[in-house]
């Protein structure tokens, strides 16, 4: 029987066109496999599961099988195709230009994004620079003041105009006196932006129960610019207005917040805290330094295909619309290009000092957090599988061997 015919048509950085061509006695066969999946499970009227004629399935179920028959010639010629080009791909395929006729061969086009070779001739040797930012008391005093926002109770406010960071119930209705319509209710949080300067300000001018008629003004900021420096009449009620009551900072507390003794041990959990995270962004400014040199001494390029692949996660991660997709392009691509290059030159350093994390390394992680959490590990597998992050503690393990191999080959300044 004659085999499927792969071409490889185009090349690039990061990228690799083929085409396929099905002879239609494969085409056939696949479509005979299909006929009888569906003739196994297939309920006709008048037939038995299973005993309905196969013209007859194949009648019924026409589009089903083509679409079966098309899954399955795709799968195995993108398989076949990985081989004899030795590709190495960072995602599936796309299919393009295809071409089928009843009783005909299949064609087809496969474009995909491959890893690009790298070399890397200098992965040592640098010189680093690490600076822990100091923690400050007024950095502990602000966590401590958000704990203690955190945990106050909104009580009603009687007789008296809000304040900003008061709690406000308004109702927001379009027009003036009796023109005004639809009203609508609002609950914010004054001062935090949710609503325009001008309308805030009108609100801090009011009284719980009054209502003021108004025209305010969008700013020349506002995200929505087809509204920037326009105006609209609004007939505004304050309903209701609720303040934070936040409690005194004693040993209270503190044992109320957590398993902390007194007001300073809670301080000090605090100061820890920050101290940590403090070393975490200089662990993340290191590493970042130490990629950017290297990208320079070994002159790595981020190859367009990836660099588009990067720009379009970014978009769908993000939500962007179809209409803003050129300015969003051009507003990342240097961060996409910036991505696709720590990318390349990680994933070469893990293949070529084998330095991936294995499934006992992932299982000792995963023990790790489900005691941290309190939770069991199985259940905690089965919540990062469910979001699809179970890749990324991977991902982030072998990212910690290849830093720490890469940081072993250089020197690091405390500064």
């Amino acid at each position: 029987m004659p085999d499927m015919l792969i071409t490889k048509t185009n090349e690039e950085p990061g990228a690799a066109s083929l085409t396929v061509t099905v002879p239609v006695e494969r085409v056939r066969e696949a479509e005979e496999r299909a006929t009888q999946t569906y003739l196994k499970r297939a309920r006709l009227p008048g037939f038995r599961r299973g005993k309905a004629p196969p013209a007859m399935v194949r009648k019924q179920f026409a589009k089903d099988i083509r679409e079966q028959v098309l899954q399955d010639l795709v799968r195995e010629s993108w398989r076949r195709a990985v081989e004899q080009e030795a590709l190495k791909p960072i995602a599936d395929p796309h299919v393009h230009n295809l071409s089928w006729e009843e009783g005909a061969a299949l064609r087809f086009e496969l474009h995909v994004e491959v890893r690009p070779e790298v070399s890397l001739a200098r992965l040592g040797g640098f010189r680093l620079h690490r600076q822990v930012a100091p923690v400050t008391a007024e950095q502990v005093e602000a966590q401590l003041g958000e704990l203690r926002d955190q945990r106050a109770p909104w009580l009603p406010v009687e007789g008296e105009s809000p304040r900003p960071k008061d709690l406000v119930q308004v109702s927001i209705a379009q027009g003036l006196g009796a023109e005004a319509k639809d009203p609508q209710a609002h609950q914010f949080v004054l001062g935090e932006g949710r609503a325009i300067p001008d309308l805030e300000e009108r609100i801090l001018a009011l009284r719980p129960g009054e209502t003021v008629d108004a025209t305010v003004r969008y700013p020349a900021d506002f995200p929505d610019e087809t509204k920037r420096g326009q105006t609209r009449d609004v007939r505004v009620t304050l309903q209701e207005v609720k303040r934070q009551q936040l409690a005194e900072l004693t040993d209270d507390f503190a044992r109320e917040v957590g398993d902390f003794d007194s007001l300073d041990a809670l301080r000090r959990a605090i100061r820890e805290d920050l101290e940590r995270d403090a070393a975490r962004e200089a662990d993340a400014r290191v590493r970042a330094e130490l990629i950017e040199q290297l990208v320079a001494a070994n002159n790595v390029v981020a190859p367009r295909p990836l660099v588009e692949r990067a720009l379009w996660v970014y978009a769908q991660a993000y939500g962007v619309p179809e209409e803003r997709l050129p300015q969003f392009a051009t507003e990342f691509r240097s961060l996409a290009e910036q991505q696709v290059r720590r990318d390349l030159v990680l994933d070469h350093v893990a293949e070529r000092e084998r330095l991936r994390a294995g499934p006992e390394e992932v299982e000792q992680r995963l023990g790790e957090l489900a005691e941290r959490r309190r939770t069991p590990v199985e259940q905690l597998r089965a919540s990062l599988e469910k979001a699809g992050r179970l890749r990324d503690l991977e991902r982030g393990l072998t990212e910690e061997k290849i830093f720490t191999f890469l940081l072993s080959q250089s020197t690091v300044e405390q500064t």
